[in-house]
């Protein structure tokens, strides 16, 4: 079983996606978590990209993540700027904890990881469990438009020190059925024309239709769901490129 984010796709996740680095994202999630007086939780938390702008406005944020080298990153790049927030390894799926948050917050796709269906509704109803009432759930999805078999991308980046990592990725497997998508991405690490380091990772991503995934969190008990495109509140997508974000609301009765 081939795992993600382990040590070199962590190193290149920083490298892509360095803190400072926004789609509009950053200053979306700054803006609808501004009034948020309490504790908030970043599941999937990753290097920190969002994370570490929350916590320089002020805002108390939590996070986890599945992959303890993007855990380690993350710490990393918290103690550069002065920070120290509670981050831990726990899934999605199964995280128990003593904390209610006031929002719990998953950016970027990272919850089309979990591909297999009975995972994601398990994960909504521990979102749900963890909110205080009144508290909400922004998450991040979008489309997948090319789900071409077997074709070969690839990118390059240089590291700090001058090494070159090299990315070959391809869909191998498109489960129409159960809507999701599996990848082989194979990362090498050149330096002065050595391969000094490889990996291998199977890569899964879920997608969902906009309606079907509101339908999924009002079945798991939100309510009030805002769904916003490209980062700009309350409008609609309209195309299959865009960014969808939601937004629901827990009322506990």
């Amino acid at each position: 079983m081939l795992g993600y984010y382990s040590k070199l796709s962590s190193e290149v996740y920083d490298l892509d996606k360095y803190i400072g680095l926004s789609f509009g994202d950053v200053e979306f999630y700054s803006n609808r978590l501004a009034s948020c007086e309490g504790n908030i939780l970043e599941p999937g938390v990753g290097t920190g990209r969002i994370l570490i702008p929350l916590l320089e406005k002020g805002l108390k944020v939590d996070g986890f993540d599945v992959s303890a080298e993007m855990l380690e990153i993350c710490r990393n790049n918290c103690k550069k700027r002065g920070f120290d927030p509670k981050l831990f390894e726990e899934k999605m799926e199964s995280f128990s904890l003593d904390t209610k948050y006031e929002a719990i917050i998953v950016p970027t796709g990272t919850f089309l990881l979990l591909h297999k269906r009975e995972d994601s509704i398990q994960a909504l109803k521990n979102f749900y469990d963890h909110l205080l009432n009144g508290g909400k759930l922004i998450i991040d999805t979008f489309l997948q438009t090319d789900v071409t078999i077997d074709e070969v991308s690839t990118r390059t980046w240089e590291t700090k020190n001058g090494d070159m990592i090299t990315l070959e990725s391809k869909i191998v497997e498109v489960d129409y059925i159960n809507q999701y998508t599996i990848s082989h991405n194979r990362y090498e690490k050149w330096r002065n024309g050595l391969l000094i380091q490889t990996e291998l990772e199977r890569f899964p991503l879920r997608w969902y239709g906009v309606e079907e995934f509101k339908i999924l969190l009002e079945q798991v008990g939100f309510e009030d769901i805002v769904i916003s495109a490209d980062y700009q509140y309350g409008q609609y997508p309209t195309k299959s490129n865009q960014s969808i974000t939601f937004e629901a609301v827990v009322n506990k009765k």
